[in-house]
C-alpha cells in the first residue's frame, strides 16, 4: 500500500472507530439491561472500520466534475497524455528548443520529447517547419550569441508565446511558460506560469472552443518549480482556467492528465472536493 494510501486508511479507520465507539457508549447508557456482550460487538466493530478505512484508501484515479455558465467538464486523470482523443497542450521554453541533443537541451523522456517521438515520429524537420511558421508573425525579444548558446535555438520568446501545430482533430498548443538559461536548466515562477496560462486559453478558445484539449501538470517537470507541489500546481492550473472561463467559453471539456508516476503526490479526494466548490461558487455567481 502506497504511503498516502496507508496514511488515509489509517486516519479513516481511526476516524470511524471513535465514531463507533461513541455511538456504543450513548446506546449503552440508554438502554444498560439490553446492550449486548461487548466481545463480538468489538470485533464486528474493529472489522467495520477496517473495512471503512480501506475503502476509504483505495486510490482514485479519475475525477470528473460539470460546470453551467459556461458549460463545460473538468477531468483530472491518471493516464498517458498522448493517447487523449483530443488537442494537446505541451509545454516549451522561450526559445522552442526542439533537439534533444543527448539529453542536454531536451530531455527524450520530458512531455516535449515525447511530443517529438510520438506525434511527430522523430520528424524534427517537421516539428521544426511547423513552429517556425507559427511563430512568423511573434518578434523575438532578444538573440543569443552563438558562442554563449552553442546548442539549440537563439531567438528568444515573449513567455506566454503559443504556437499552434499541427492540424485538426489533433492540434498542439506549444506554450511558452519557463525561460532556458544558457547553461541549459529551464527556470519558471508562479507569476510567469500563471501569465503563461492565461494566454494559453485566449488561444485555446479561439482554435477549440467547443472541443477537448488535454494537458499534462506544466511545471512538475524541469522547469523549476520546485517549491510548489503538484497539489499546489494543479490547483493553479484549475484556478486559472476556471476564472478565465468565466470571461468565456475556453473549450468543452479540459482534462489535465497526472502520469503515474505523480499520482501518488495529488490528493485526488482534495481535487475533488475543491472542484465541486469552485463549480458551485461559479453556480451561484
Amino acid at each position: 500500500m502506497a504511503r498516502r494510501a496507508r496514511q488515509i486508511f489509517v486516519r479513516n479507520a481511526i476516524a470511524a472507530f471513535g465514531g463507533i465507539s461513541a455511538v456504543l457508549q450513548f446506546v449503552g447508557q440508554l438502554f444498560p439491561q439490553s446492550f449486548p456482550d461487548p466481545a463480538p460487538v468489538t470485533a464486528a466493530s474493529v472489522a467495520a472500520c477496517v473495512l471503512w478505512g480501506i475503502g476509504r484508501a483505495r486510490p482514485v484515479t479519475r475525477v470528473r466534475q460539470e460546470f453551467r455558465r459556461p458549460d463545460m467538464t473538468v477531468v483530472v486523470e491518471e493516464g498517458d497524455l498522448f493517447e487523449q482523443a483530443a488537442h494537446l497542450v505541451i509545454g516549451f521554453t522561450d526559445t522552442f528548443d526542439t533537439v534533444p541533443e543527448s539529453g542536454l537541451v531536451i530531455s527524450e523522456a520530458s512531455v516535449q520529447g515525447q511530443l517529438l517521438a510520438r506525434r511527430y515520429d522523430g520528424d524534427l524537420p517537421r516539428l521544426d517547419a511547423e513552429l517556425d511558421a507559427a511563430l512568423g508573425a511573434v518578434t523575438p525579444v532578444a538573440r543569443e550569441d552563438r558562442s554563449r548558446k552553442p546548442l539549440g535555438k537563439v531567438d528568444r520568446y515573449p513567455i506566454g508565446t503559443v504556437a499552434v501545430l499541427g492540424t485538426r482533430p489533433r492540434l498542439t498548443f506549444a506554450a511558452a511558460y519557463s525561460r532556458i538559461g544558457n547553461d541549459y536548466v529551464a527556470a519558471s515562477s508562479v507569476e510567469d506560469l500563471w501569465f503563461s496560462l492565461n494566454r494559453l486559453w485566449d488561444t485555446v478558445s479561439r482554435y477549440a472552443r467547443p472541443e477537448a484539449v488535454a494537458m499534462p501538470l506544466v511545471g512538475s517537470g524541469l522547469s523549476r518549480l520546485d517549491y510548489l507541489d503538484q497539489d499546489s500546481l494543479l490547483r493553479l492550473i484549475l484556478m486559472s482556467f476556471i476564472a478565465r472561463s468565466r470571461e468565456g467559453a475556453v473549450c468543452r471539456e479540459l482534462r489535465v492528465v497526472v502520469r503515474p508516476a505523480d499520482l501518488e503526490r495529488v490528493n485526488m479526494p482534495e481535487v475533488a472536493a475543491f472542484l465541486r466548490t469552485l463549480a458551485s461558487g461559479v453556480d451561484r455567481a
